[in-house]
């Protein structure tokens, strides 16, 4: 039995995207067992796989974990991306909790009602621009370090940067008026294992196209 993580979801971003950024930066190899039916769903829901009948589930150490943050915060802790002590957890628990508030907003576009998405769309900028960017960018003024918290990568850094690619594929001058927001992003980017995630043939996923939704529907409606 391989020892490598191993990623049940279906093949695309969703909630298990987050996983794989921060699998990746840690420079950690995974395998992908994507949920392309129902039936597949069942399956691990019948077999007592998924403890809340929930994906994304992840097998790792012997455990079959769900729950997105808690699978998060163990990459994390297991791979030294969540700060020296307890203060510096704190903050990174903090910007990441913001960073998800972001990445949901993002990630529901897809699948907002034509007659919904133009104002989904204004609130998504009005948000990143005027609350979530503002914030970061005040972070790293402050901070002065190439990174959000003390003076290494943690998964804030690698969740931001996620989420910073995801607000430019919506709208992208989106970073215009944070040039700290710039420079992190560009910084984050060409560190080496991060750099590889964002390379071609990578298992980073497309953003979700609409013709994707009605598969998806099928999967897990």
């Amino acid at each position: 039995m391989s020892g490598k993580p191993k990623l049940h979801y279906f093949n695309g971003r969703g909630r298990m995207e987050s996983i794989r950024w921060l699998l990746a930066a840690a420079g950690v190899e995974f395998e992908e067992c994507f949920l392309e039916t129902k039936d597949d769903l069942t399956k691990l829901q019948k077999d007592g796989s998924l403890l809340f009948q929930q994906v994304p589930m992840v097998e790792i150490d012997g455990m079959k974990m769900v729950q997105t943050r808690a699978i998060l915060s163990y990459i994390a802790a297991k791979y030294n991306l969540y700060g020296k002590d307890l203060k510096e957890r704190a903050l990174i628990d903090m910007y990441v909790e913001a960073v998800i508030d972001l990445n949901e907003l993002l990630m529901t576009h897809t699948f907002q009602p034509a007659d919904k998405k133009e104002q989904h769309f204004a609130t998504i900028v009005d948000k990143a621009t005027n609350r979530y960017f503002p914030a970061y960018e005040k972070v790293l003024k402050d901070h002065g370090q190439d990174f959000l918290v003390g003076n290494r990568l943690s998964r804030a850094d690698v969740q931001l940067l996620e989420t910073l690619l995801m607000a430019e594929e919506c709208k992208p001058d989106i970073l215009a008026k944070f040039p700290l927001l710039q420079s992190f992003k560009a910084r984050i980017s060409n560190i080496p294992t991060i750099k590889k995630f964002l390379q071609p043939g990578s298992q980073r996923k497309p953003p979700l196209q609409e013709k994707d939704v009605p598969k998806l529907m099928k999967i897990f409606h």
